[in-house]
């Protein structure tokens, strides 16, 4: 007699990802639409300054079109991040519970950085160089969280890809970063020189602190 064991079929539920895939490209399609000619020169931010030049004033940190795909950024980040612990065996890529819980942290992450930012920035009075230093991290990143959406649909819905795709990522976005500080501090040089001083306690406090503790804290709770 043969005897018949049963396994279970463990069905992974991907409809959350594939909704919020849809809802981000969707949001990136109206967008283009609405703001044709300012998403036309936000693509080409990788090879030209135009869209810094003439989107420079702080007031568009609060326009429509930043704020639509600054939310396509936090969308594609969390992602970016679930994934990558899901490559190094940290989390599952389809846990929407683990997924809830790191775009919850970053989008509270980024707000709550941004208003100490601004408190900081008028306690020191370096309003100025804050503001436009906040815009041009929001376009940098937003930038970079548009050109890593496709590949988060590619590392969700495919298993077998190298653990140094998400290495590379990181260091292009580690990059990047470091490129937008450079830019920023020559730009606005005589600014910061005249309160050295103030801005070395912001850069310690607010954009060098956070990110460390971060990683101590995630390196202490996998140990």
């Amino acid at each position: 007699m043969i005897e018949n064991v049963l396994h279970p079929r463990i069905i992974e539920n991907k409809d959350w990802a594939t909704f919020l895939f849809v809802l981000s490209f969707a949001t990136i399609a109206l967008t283009k639409s609405v703001f044709e000619n300012r998403f036309a020169d936000f693509t080409k931010l990788i090879y030209s300054d135009k869209y810094t030049s003439v989107y420079k004033d702080s007031s568009h940190l609060m326009s429509g079109f930043t704020i639509a795909l600054f939310l396509v950024q936090i969308i594609s980040f969390a992602f970016f991040i679930q994934l990558s612990l899901s490559h190094f065996g940290y989390g599952s890529k389809t846990d929407w519970i683990l997924y809830i819980q790191i775009i919850t942290f970053l989008f509270y992450f980024v707000m709550s950085k941004f208003l100490i930012e601004k408190i900081i920035a008028t306690a020191f009075n370096i309003d100025e160089f804050i503001e436009h230093f906040n815009l041009q991290k929001v376009i940098y990143r937003t930038y970079i969280g548009l050109f890593i959406l496709p590949i988060n649909v590619i590392l969700f819905y495919y298993d077998n890809i190298s653990r140094s795709i998400p290495l590379l990522i990181i260091g292009i976005i580690l990059t990047i970063n470091t490129f937008v500080y450079f830019v920023s501090v020559k730009n606005y040089q005589n600014l910061i020189f005249s309160k050295l001083f103030y801005f070395i306690l912001y850069l310690c406090a607010l954009e060098i602190a956070p990110y460390y503790f971060m990683y101590y804290w995630f390196t202490k709770s996998i140990a």
